[in-house]
C-alpha cells in the first residue's frame, strides 16, 4: 500500500488556505479543533504537516488530540504529547498578577474574568478550552491566589 491510503482524500481540500489560517488562531481554539477535524479528510503532505505541528505544539489538549486521532487514522506513527501541567501560554501568571493590580481593590472575579476576556483572549481563550467545564472554577481560584496587595486602592 502506498504512502497516501485509499479511504483519505489525496488532494488538498479547496478551503486550505482558509483552514490554514484557521488552525493557527490563537484566540480560538474551537476553530482551530474544527480545522484540525476538517484537514484530517485530506490525507496530503500539506495537511499532515499542519496536523503534525497541531499535535506538537497546540496549548489545548483537545486539539492535541483531535491532530493526533487524524495522524493515527493517516496511519503514522506517532506519539501524543504529555499534557502540560503548568503555564499552557508562557507568563500566564504573572499577566492574572498584571491584570489584578490593574483593577480597583474591591473589584470582583467577574471584572477579573472579563478584563481578561477583553485584554488577553488568547489566555482566556486557551485555558477554557484547556478546563472545559471546569474553567471558572479554576480561574477563581487562581484570581483568589493572587495577593489583594496586588490591586490597586
Amino acid at each position: 500500500m502506498n504512502f497516501l491510503s485509499q479511504q483519505h482524500n489525496n488532494t488538498l481540500p479547496p478551503n486550505y488556505d482558509e483552514l490554514r489560517k484557521a488552525v493557527n488562531r490563537t484566540a480560538n481554539w474551537k476553530e482551530r479543533l474544527a480545522a484540525v477535524e476538517e484537514l484530517s479528510k485530506w490525507k496530503h503532505k500539506q495537511t499532515i504537516d499542519i496536523l503534525t505541528h497541531r499535535l506538537n505544539n497546540d496549548p489545548v489538549y483537545k486539539v492535541q488530540e483531535a491532530a493526533f486521532e487524524a495522524l493515527q487514522d493517516f496511519g503514522l506513527e506517532v506519539e501524543m504529547p504529555e499534557r502540560k501541567k503548568f503555564d499552557l501560554i508562557k507568563d500566564t501568571s504573572k499577566t492574572f498578577v498584571r491584570l489584578k493590580k490593574s483593577l480597583p481593590k474591591d473589584h470582583t472575579f467577574e471584572d477579573f474574568k472579563v478584563k481578561l476576556q477583553k485584554t488577553r483572549v488568547d489566555i482566556y481563550d486557551t485555558y477554557k478550552g484547556d478546563k472545559g467545564a471546569d474553567f471558572d472554577q479554576w480561574l477563581e481560584d487562581q484570581w483568589k491566589a493572587i495577593p489583594s496587595k496586588y490591586s490597586r486602592k
